[in-house]
């Protein structure tokens, strides 16, 4: 079911023709009090008390729309279309109204416990901006919108979460932690495929929680820590290597000392001792000679 434009007009211009009907009405009825000759009595006061009746019913059909709002109508059970006009507005009497929010509106899941694509458990969250563009899908399609939309983002959200490992092990798969746009884009029309038939546009999808589950957090931790230590400790050897050898090269190009093979071994292994050491070096002076 579509949305379409449901019967309405201008509720101004009708108010004036009410308060005509009203006058109409009200002079005949108190023309037929106070004894007319130019008719019946009976018959006149008839048709003011009918037309009084006829005004106080076209009454019901004034509804106030407001802005970046929708009232969806129905006549006698059937869907007669919806109205977005904002202002005063009038319709058939006997269409009953539905007043449909079309503005953008937000919420935050609840932190949910998965498991990734590895089989980790972990703790995640998303926020979700949406707002309903069909108020007839909305309102006919499902029966409560608000309520779909939280627990269907909430299934999308478990759902994009065991599709990717919380870390990346290879550099050209996406991961939960490194992937921000990528993931976010995969959620969004996750929601939005889910959430279509309900008349409802996501406009945005953003993880707003990621950690490690509890009981396993220390460990995933201590293994993070590690990898940073490994990664840290390849830079230092890689650079310590590289000034050992553009020292001993400088050395040896001035001619500052010629150093036999255990010479040359033992200065390569205080240099890195020195370089690649995590406190102060302690230096010991030799004041005797070189044998």
């Amino acid at each position: 079911m579509n949305e379409r434009n449901g019967f309405s007009i201008a509720g101004i211009p009708f108010v004036g023709f009410c308060l005509i009907l009203a006058g109409i009405g009200g002079w005949m009825v108190v023309g037929a009090i106070h004894g007319q000759p130019d008719a019946p009595p009976l018959v006149e006061l008839l048709g003011g008390a009918l037309l009084l009746a006829l005004d106080a019913f076209l009454l019901k059909g004034f509804f106030q729309v407001a802005p970046n709002e929708g009232q969806v109508l129905q006549l006698f059970g059937k869907y007669a279309g919806s109205v977005r006009m904002e202002g005063l507005r009038w319709t058939n009497p006997f269409c009953s109204r539905r007043r449909i929010s079309l503005r953008v509106r937000n919420f935050e899941s609840g932190k949910l416990k998965v498991n990734d694509n590895d089989g980790n458990p972990i703790e995640i969250a998303a926020v979700v901006v949406w707002q309903v563009i069909d108020t007839a899908e909305a309102v006919f399609c499902v029966d409560d919108y608000e309520n779909f939309v939280h627990i269907q983002s909430e299934s999308a959200l478990r759902q994009m979460a065991q599709s990717y490992p919380y870390d990346a092990h290879d550099d050209g798969k996406p991961s939960l932690r490194s992937h921000g746009e990528v993931i976010n884009s995969h959620l969004r029309d996750e929601i939005q495929t889910r959430l279509g038939k309900a008349g409802v546009q996501v406009v945005e999808a953003r993880i707003s929680h990621l950690a490690y589950a509890q009981e396993i957090a220390q460990a995933m931790l201590q293994r993070q820590q590690a990898g940073a230590i490994i990664a840290a400790r390849t830079r230092i050897v890689e650079g310590a290597v590289s000034m050992v050898g553009m020292a001993l090269d400088q050395l040896s190009q001035r001619g500052v000392v010629n150093l036999d093979e255990e010479r040359r071994a033992a200065m390569v292994s205080n240099l890195l001792v020195v370089l690649c050491g995590e406190r102060g070096t302690q230096p010991v002076l030799n004041t005797g000679t070189l044998y």
